[in-house]
Parts: structure tokens; C-alpha cells; sequence
């Protein structure tokens, strides 16, 4: 996947001018694909080069003019024969999985630090995306076709925190039953 997909799939929501994008973006996609300010700028003008992206200015008083983002209909083509590929499975690339792998050059006290903080981090995570799911999915038989495939993709959110807990606990259990050799 490209980030320029992403940026497509933000942009089917509402227009937006690139700031606002990277806000609505963090909202969203962002929880599954990251990119920076100048990625997304960057990649906005190639969009918009490629007929992906209709742009209207807006005129503003003391700032400069500002641009608006649209998904053009060659943009939208674009994405739906994207989604139509069959898609690859990509490899889980977690720096914790690494580290655990040589944890045991540390002591323990070193890798139970590091798994705790990744605990700390992924409850934050389920924590937002529950909110999320109570403040927009809580019926979720009356969702619209659009609504329902977003949140299937917060479901699999949802799964995928609730398991790295579970595997985070799981660890930190299993590293005071180790053995040193």
C-alpha cells in the first residue's frame, strides 16, 4: 500500500486543505498508517499532478492562500482498482519482537521495562478506540454500508490492542519463570 492510498481513502470522507488532512488523517487512517506533515505534502503534489486530486483556492486575508483537496473521479478509479488487487500480507516489523528475541543479553528487569511501557501504550490505545466505538458505532445494526466497513476496520483495532495486551501480560508472566542459563 502507498501512502497516496491512504490520502485517497482520508479524502472520500469530506474535503480538506492539507493541514486539515493531516489532522483528519491522525483521526483515522493514521491509526494503522503513519506519515509525516512533509510525506503528505509531498505526496499531495504528486497526486495532484497524476489528475488524483481536484484543488480549489481560498483566498485569505493576512495568510496565505490556502488549498483544498478533493478526490477527483480518476482518483477514485484509482483507489477502487486498488482495492479490487489482491493485496499482500505484510510482515509484523516490531521493534519489541526484536529486542525480545535478544533479551536475553539484558537482565530481566531491562526487557519486564520495555514490555510494561508497550503495555502502558497499547491499553491507551484500546482505551481510544472504545471511545471511539461509543461515540460513533453504538448501533451498529442502523450503520450506513459507508459507516459499517469503517467500523470493521476500528473492530479489527479494537482485536488487534486486546490481543497485544493479552501477549504483553503473557510475556511478562512467562520472564520471571525463566531460567537463567
Amino acid at each position: 500500500m502507498a501512502l497516496s492510498h491512504a490520502i485517497l481513502a482520508t479524502l472520500l470522507e469530506r474535503p480538506c486543505s492539507g493541514y486539515d488532512l493531516m489532522k483528519q488523517f491522525e483521526g483515522s487512517v493514521g491509526f494503522f498508517w503513519r506519515a509525516t506533515h512533509q510525506q503528505i505534502y509531498r505526496e499531495l503534489s504528486k497526486m495532484e499532478a497524476q489528475g488524483w486530486l481536484a484543488t480549489e483556492t481560498i483566498q485569505q486575508e493576512g495568510r496565505p492562500n490556502k488549498k483544498v483537496y478533493s478526490i477527483a473521479e480518476a482518483g477514485k478509479q484509482h483507489l477502487q482498482e486498488w482495492i479490487a488487487q489482491p493485496g499482500e500480507v505484510s510482515s509484523s516489523r516490531d521493534e519489541i519482537l526484536v529486542k525480545l528475541f535478544a533479551g536475553f543479553l539484558v537482565p530481566p528487569q531491562t526487557m519486564l521495562a520495555q514490555l510494561n511501557h508497550h503495555l502502558v501504550e497499547h491499553r491507551a490505545r484500546l482505551t481510544t478506540y472504545r471511545q471511539i466505538e461509543q461515540q460513533h458505532f453504538l448501533e451498529p445494526e442502523k450503520l450506513s454500508q459507508e459507516e459499517g466497513f469503517r467500523y470493521q476496520t476500528l473492530k479489527f483495532g479494537i482485536r488487534y490492542e486486546t490481543e497485544w495486551i493479552a501477549w504483553c501480560e503473557d510475556v511478562i508472566s512467562g520472564i520471571g519463570k525463566v531460567k537463567d542459563s
